[in-house]
């Protein structure tokens, strides 16, 4: 797969961070995609509708008489396959916690530019699909191919550089069991601006290496150089590379905001008296082990259920007795590779991988 040449020094981001209100820029990408309300980590599974989303570039228009998925490269027999063809093969259905390697960017002090989340690029759905792996045996990879390209049908430009959104992954990574190509969410057909017909699923990783509309699948005997793999997605400290790249994603926990909300501000206001604190937490790097609850800066642990899934949230609670006055809540989860959420944030040049523990200021009456 051919890719134009890229200068290793090019920023990710359209611009330098800054400490500004946030640009006519940002508010337009915070228009076309949407964070999930942090009041549905009520729930097991996040409804497709409320499900964080983040589109790169336009939602293609894709024809599903003509859409075909072709794997091929480095493989001793191609494959072309049409959805009914995946369909056709043996089904696994998985819940799986998605979460944008941006989110919790517009935390951080000064702001790097693109799109502004907040907390809620998240959600877990049940998605199902057809294992990666048996496809790859299928077509038989050559010996020396070390890397597949997933492309998918949206396109565009970003840092002076026009190529459909494209990511790989190792032989190793996408021979993983759990990698599946995936036709439907929560039971249904994949919602449009979710990847219909098919998207690739890369549980415990970042939402950007399941990549959307998959059109083909690529082995390729050297290591891909498209934009999105070698330049986006890099923890730097500057706007020059390499950095490190993102992978999998960082243990965080969230809590639904308790009581009701000032409607501007979203400051919450609770009756006194024994409040019960929930919501959840998960990982990519390892199983949640721990989850504490801070009031005033003073933590206690909280209770877990079971998780959803081997790569989905898990559950947490704490009851409360609240006292009158005006309180800081906060929530960090620990894994089980050892990691900790931070309390301060680990600023990085293209805001990636925020996982410092949420803020909620509450006033108790």
């Amino acid at each position: 797969m051919s890719t134009p040449h890229i200068e290793r020094g090019l920023a990710a981001t359209p611009g330098q961070p800054t400490q500004g209100p946030l640009t006519h820029e940002e508010l337009q990408l915070a228009g076309r995609n949407h964070s999930m309300p942090l009041e549905a980590l009520h729930d097991d599974l996040t409804p497709a509708g409320l499900h964080y989303l983040l589109i790169h570039f336009d939602i293609p228009h894709v024809s599903l008489e003509t859409w075909r998925l072709r794997l091929g490269g480095a493989v001793a027999d191609s494959l072309e396959l049409s959805l009914d063809d995946l369909k056709a093969r043996p089904a696994v259905t998985m819940p799986v916690t998605l979460e944008c390697a941006g989110n919790g960017r517009s935390l951080l002090q000064p702001r790097p530019l693109s799109q502004p989340w907040v907390l809620g690029a998240v959600g877990t759905a049940e998605w199902t699909g057809t294992p990666l792996a048996p496809l790859l045996e299928e077509a038989g990879l050559a010996s020396d191919a070390v890397e597949l390209v997933f492309t998918g049908a949206d396109s565009g430009i970003q840092g002076g550089v026009e190529e459909p959104y494209a990511r790989s992954l190792t032989i190793e990574e996408a021979m993983h069991p759990e990698v599946m190509l995936v036709y439907a969410m929560n039971g249904q057909p994949l919602p449009l601006q979710h990847g219909f017909p098919l998207r690739l699923l890369v549980p415990g990783w970042y939402g950007m290496a399941s990549v959307k509309w998959l059109t083909s699948i690529e082995a390729v005997t050297t290591r891909f150089m498209g934009y999105q793999q070698a330049v986006a997605y890099h923890y730097l400290q500057g706007p020059d590379g390499p950095g490190l790249p993102v992978t999998h994603i960082r243990v965080r926990s969230l809590m639904v905001p308790p009581g009701i909300p000032d409607f501007f501000t979203r400051r919450r206001v609770v009756d006194a008296g024994p409040v019960m604190l929930h919501g959840r937490a998960w990982s990519g790097h390892g199983d949640v082990e721990r989850v504490e609850v801070g009031i005033d800066g003073t933590w206690m642990p909280a209770h877990l259920d079971p998780p959803v899934g081997d790569f989905a949230w898990r559950s947490w609670s704490m009851v409360w007795v609240a006292n009158k006055g005006d309180h800081v809540l906060r929530c960090r989860a620990m894994d089980s590779s050892g990691a900790l959420q931070p309390t301060e944030q680990v600023w990085n040049y293209q805001g990636i991988g925020n996982n410092m523990a949420q803020r909620v200021e509450v006033t108790v009456r």
